[in-house]
């Protein structure tokens, strides 16, 4: 008996030598892998911030030995989700700014302007994401007020999606525009001769340029609080889109000094200033953080009517909005980016932006490149020129929760027809057989499980319309979620980093209340995030 004790006593020892030390194990749980077969898994094994291990509950729990083991008890485990077209360093330091997001009316703005300029942090009264779709009256608001109330304080109050915006006779005085006032690729409202206020596009730039930055510091703190949000969603990684040098060194700070662990993918804003050093210095990775190229402007938005579009708008007669730039100048940038590592991401949204950029990007790039230079939105897209992004290789970055947005107006502003083939989001991941999607946050909310919903069901949050919009456009839940992993890892070259749960990529994963691949549909909104670890360690 003791010899049979002994014998058990050694292969008990063996086995317990050959597992091998890691830093945490999760087991009984259900973890969608996102790999190329979408296996489901039960266990996995984490070191160093790396996955090790992913399996059955016996295979790993053979294998390896931790002292934090974790049982999840049956709960759905996903890669960390991944937003592909964001402006995380934007929203966060808008945080000194007064928040207009869902006013209702002229009326609650002028509300919410005049209790903020008691405190406000500076001389400048400074409002954020104002959206004149959401009022009764759906037109462009009128300074008049803002000047009878602030005669002596400049007001600058920016639209939703930052490509309009309504500023005081006081601020325009500091900006020196005048009736006879002229911009290249903006407009400057008049209203039978006179300044409504209405800058767009462009033209905000004249008075953007004279608004006070905040400290370094306090912009590092406001990186902090934003990022403990995305965490809160289940965000791990997310790509900034068109920041300047000043703000990317201030991210490296901020990761220096401990304070920031997301990982950003950053494309830096299109100023030819930036070329010659940029360019030259290439893609580069310091920690979490990536340089991977230019994001570009080449048309507004469909809500300010300022996206470029072959034909007049359905409810503006004579106007079709505007290129930003000569297409000229996007040419050349595309000749230079082209000798170089780096991606060109460019903003196009009307049907003849779209059609300006695919162009030069295939004329730049040729047939089926795999540089893949991406075109941000490609919300309007003529029926002939959808075949362009798989001849040419490019990739539409989209924004599911912008078709919610915009469904209850899109028809008036563009018309039954050109509709038929906006945001057409099955349409276009056919064209390359995958799709980045991101939330252009904080133009839309953070919410990645509403960027699920919205591609899935097609409907907003309040559940409209009843049997989605345009659902022939409608994502499956395998290609929403790869969407928001794999894909969006992939539309920055960071597949093999990031974006599903495989051996030797980060160990970036979230846990569910419930399976979003089996929700009923409905039921996808009450989605949340129990925990969010990143690099192995919790962080929510």
């Amino acid at each position: 008996m003791k010899y049979l004790f002994g014998i058990l006593a050694l292969m008990i020892s063996v086995f317990a030598a050959a597992q091998k030390s890691v830093d945490l194990i999760i087991h009984n749980a259900k973890i969608y892998t996102v790999n190329q077969k979408f296996d489901v898994a039960e266990a996995m094994a984490v070191s160093d911030g790396k996955i090790v291990s992913v399996g059955t509950n016996k295979s790993v729990l053979k294998d390896f030995k931790a002292k934090d083991i974790q049982d999840f008890q049956g709960k759905s485990v996903f890669p960390g989700f991944i937003d592909a077209h964001c402006h995380f360093t934007g929203y966060a330091t808008d945080k000194w700014k007064c928040e207009l997001w869902g006013t209702k009316s002229w009326d609650e703005i002028i509300s919410k302007m005049t209790e903020y300029a008691k405190t406000a942090p500076t001389e400048w009264l400074y409002g954020r994401s104002w959206d004149q779709n959401d009022w009764p009256v759906k037109e462009f608001p009128n300074k008049s007020r803002l000047d009878q109330l602030f005669p002596d304080r400049p007001v600058y109050l920016k639209r939703v999606d930052g490509h309009a915006a309504v500023a005081n006779q006081k601020a325009l005085d500091i900006a020196g525009i005048t009736t006879a006032t002229t911009v290249a690729g903006g407009e400057i409202e008049k209203i039978n001769g006179k300044l409504t206020g209405i800058l767009i596009d462009n033209a905000m730039l004249l008075v953007e340029k004279y608004i006070p930055e905040i400290s370094d510091e306090m912009a590092i703190g406001y990186f902090a609080d934003l990022q403990k949000v995305c965490f809160s969603y289940g965000l791990t990684s997310l790509h900034d889109c068109g920041i300047t040098p000043h703000t990317f060194s201030l991210l490296e700070k901020a990761q220096d000094q401990k304070i920031l662990d997301m990982k950003i993918f950053a494309l830096l804003e299109d100023n030819p200033a930036t070329y010659d050093e940029w360019i030259r210095k290439g893609r580069f990775t310091n920690g979490n953080i990536t340089f991977g190229g230019y994001k570009v402007f080449s048309d507004g938005a469909l809500g300010s009517r300022g996206a470029c579009l072959l034909h007049d708008y359905a409810d503006k007669k004579d106007w079709k909005g505007f290129m930003l730039r000569d297409p000229e100048q996007f040419g050349n940038l595309a000749k230079r980016l082209k000798n170089s590592d780096l991606q060109m991401c460019t903003h196009a949204i009307g049907d003849s932006a779209n059609r300006t950029i695919l162009k030069i990007y295939g004329e730049t790039l040729g047939i089926k490149s795999d540089r893949r230079w991406r075109i941000e939105h490609a919300q309007i897209v003529q029926e002939p020129d959808f075949e362009l992004f798989g001849k040419y290789g490019i990739i539409p970055s989209v924004q599911p929760t912008h078709a919610t947005s915009d469904m209850y107006w899109a028809e008036q502003r563009i018309g039954k027809e050109r509709l038929k083939h906006s945001y057409a989001y099955q349409k276009l991941l056919q064209q390359n057989g995958w799709l980045p999607l991101g939330t252009d946050f904080p133009v839309e909310e953070i919410n990645p499980i509403k960027t699920f919903y919205a591609a899935v069901a097609r409907k907003d949050a309040k559940h409209f319309p009843p049997n989605g919009f345009q659902k022939e456009n409608a994502l499956t839940r395998e290609q929403a979620l790869r969407g928001m992993t794999i894909w969006a890892a992939k539309a920055g070259f960071q597949e093999n980093e990031v974006g599903s749960l495989e051996v030797g990529k980060a160990a970036d994963f979230v846990v569910l209340n419930q399976d979003l691949m089996r929700a009923e549909e409905d039921d996808i909104l009450q989605t949340t995030v129990l925990e969010t670890f990143s690099n192995g360690k919790k962080v929510h």
